[in-house]
């Protein structure tokens, strides 16, 4: 804080030094000054500009320390600082309330948006769900099927906009609570039944016994995005294998591995971008770049180790690293 207010006044200080030097030159050089003692001028003056300093630095000092505790000039006591000081720091505090009240505005509108957004998300189930009772009563296996598989596309983008626009507010919706990995990595798979079915690809799942300490349903939305991928880049006629270990610190490993293309070494690392498809992508133009984006932010905010292993030609390995109990308390307060 001191060095900030030496700095604050340097060219003052180097001026009172200019200023005395000039001084002491004249002093040497004209006779008239013979009799007068330089060094006792030059003691009053230093010590008067010493305490000058000093009273200014204490009548600065809580402004100050205001500025860089808080980093802000709008608690700062106006009266304190010179003329063009105020008039700065008025300026400053127009323009602000100025900005502020621009955010409030977009903020505002930016809600507004969301909510009608997640209406139109809510309104729209309903005729899905309509679709989906019809499309049950179907006779015709082969048009049944087809129109399955479409409905299931349409679902699964509707379902992401819903946890997209949600996402913002994941901090206030979401319900920590001891979840079976089972219960939701079947109730995952149950969903993509009849893709799995025409594409004839079968799982080989673990045991799953293993319990974990999350949001069921935002867990069920990464799960879903990730077996999405599985299913979408895997073959006609091969097996996704869903299996859970543990790491050499006890951390719970949610392994979910399809024996698909694989992913380009060079794509590996942006594959959680937002909108990035990559070499594969864009050859079978089928990915939007978002599911992946998606299941790392909520991973993120959950406190969930989110990464991929692959080995291009071979197949992907997708894994979710869940915190430890200490972890989780350590994050959200629990």
């Amino acid at each position: 804080m001191i060095w900030l207010f030496i700095k604050q006044h340097l060219i003052w200080i180097s001026f009172f030094i200019g200023l005395l030097v000039i001084w002491n030159l004249i002093c040497m050089l004209d006779v008239g000054f013979a009799a007068v003692s330089i060094g006792y001028l030059n003691s009053v003056a230093i010590l008067l500009f010493v305490l000058f300093l000093i009273a200014r630095y204490f009548w600065e000092r809580p402004n100050l320390k205001n500025i860089l505790l808080h980093n802000s000039l709008q608690d700062v006591e106006i009266y304190r600082w010179d003329a063009y000081t105020r008039k700065v720091i008025e300026l400053y505090r127009e323009q602000s309330q100025q900005q502020m009240q621009v955010v409030q505005k977009i903020k505002f509108e930016k809600n507004e948006e969301q909510d009608e957004l997640l209406a139109w998300v809510h309104e729209i189930k309903a005729p899905l769900t309509a679709m989906k009772l019809m499309i049950e009563q179907l006779e015709d296996y082969r048009a049944r099927n087809q129109l399955e598989q479409e409905w299931l596309r349409l679902h699964l983008l509707v379902d992401r906009q819903l946890h997209q626009t949600r996402l913002q507010t994941l901090a206030e919706d979401n319900r920590l609570e001891r979840v079976r990995l089972r219960t939701i990595v079947f109730k995952e798979i149950r969903e993509f039944q009849t893709w799995c079915l025409e594409k004839g690809i079968g799982f080989q799942i673990d045991e799953l016994e293993e319990v974990v300490l999350t949001d069921a349903k935002w867990l069920g939305f990464i799960i879903r995005q990730v077996l999405s991928n599985a299913i979408k880049y895997s073959p006609h006629d091969s097996e996704i294998s869903v299996i859970v270990t543990r790491d050499t610190q006890e951390h719970i490993l949610l392994k979910i591995k399809d024996v698909g293309p694989g992913i380009r070494p060079e794509d590996l690392p942006r594959i959680f971008k937002k909108s990035y498809t990559g070499t594969i992508g864009r050859e079978t133009n089928i990915a939007t770049g978002m599911g992946l984006y998606l299941a790392k932010r909520a991973a993120t905010s959950l406190g969930i180790q989110l990464y991929v292993d692959s080995i291009y030609g071979q197949g992907t390995t997708v894994v979710l690293k869940f915190p430890m109990q200490n972890e989780y308390v350590q994050t959200f307060g629990m």
